[in-house]
């Protein structure tokens, strides 16, 4: 099992891990169960650094922390949303189009429209909670963004074969029903306003669902990472208002 906390732990990270775990055979499949741990791991190197930042202007904080989030994930997540984002627009409507836009490594204005919202959002969440509670947000955001994905793999068909995310589709049901028992008893213990925050993750995730399905009959890859982007976004957000 602990290999695919490590596999879980080198595809959504910058943390190194020996590379060898990704080469034995069922690891990836083994590592969705792990993602909301990973989540976690992300929550609490940002939160720590947070802490570490008090003294800084609250402006500057924001700024630093955001730019952090991005390096410590390697930016994974907001290249889906940037695909997804063109795709969306530019496919119009076309199945075949919108798969075969997501699959071009360029970004186009709706892509980069997408990232510089979801960034600002970010920051402008971050920078206006208070100390206490942005160390909180700073946890549950990668949590529920995790864990979205693991809901969205228990539930939505992947439709790209042989794409980087067609492995996970093997995960054992179980484990990945007991990683989301686990977040949502950990956000219930984070307060009213997480808990708030899981319900906006919830609704967000079914209206997600119900788009891929209309429009791809599906997931992809891509649109997983716009789906953990836009919870993390969701999460800052709500906890801000």
């Amino acid at each position: 099992m602990i290999d695919g906390l490590l596999v879980a732990l080198g595809f959504l990270t910058r943390i190194p891990v020996p590379g060898a775990v990704f080469a034995r055979a069922g690891a990836q499949a083994r590592s969705l169960p792990w993602y909301p741990l990973v989540g976690v791991v992300v929550g609490a190197l940002l939160a720590s650094l947070a802490w570490c930042l008090q003294a800084t202007p609250v402006l500057l904080m924001a700024a630093l922390l955001v730019a952090a989030w991005a390096w410590l994930t390697g930016g994974l997540h907001l290249d889906g949303l940037a695909d997804t984002a063109d795709a969306w627009v530019g496919g119009m409507g076309d199945r075949a189009r919108t798969l075969e836009i997501m699959k071009d490594p360029r970004s186009g204005p709706a892509g980069v429209s997408a990232l510089v919202l979801v960034l600002l959002l970010k920051f402008a969440a971050l920078a206006s909670l208070p100390a206490p509670l942005s160390w909180t947000a700073l946890v549950i955001a990668p949590l529920l963004g995790r864990a979205a994905l693991t809901a969205a793999f228990l539930t939505t068909p992947y439709v790209r074969a042989g794409g980087m995310g067609a492995p996970l589709a093997g995960a054992s049901r179980v484990a990945c029903a007991l990683a989301l028992l686990g977040t949502a008893v950990l956000v219930v213990c984070a307060g009213r306003r997480a808990v708030l925050a899981l319900l906006v993750v919830v609704g967000l995730g079914l209206l997600w669902r119900r788009l891929c399905m209309r429009r791809l009959g599906g997931m992809t890859g891509d649109t997983c990472g716009a789906l953990c982007e836009l919870a993390e976004v969701a999460v800052l957000v709500t906890m801000a208002l």
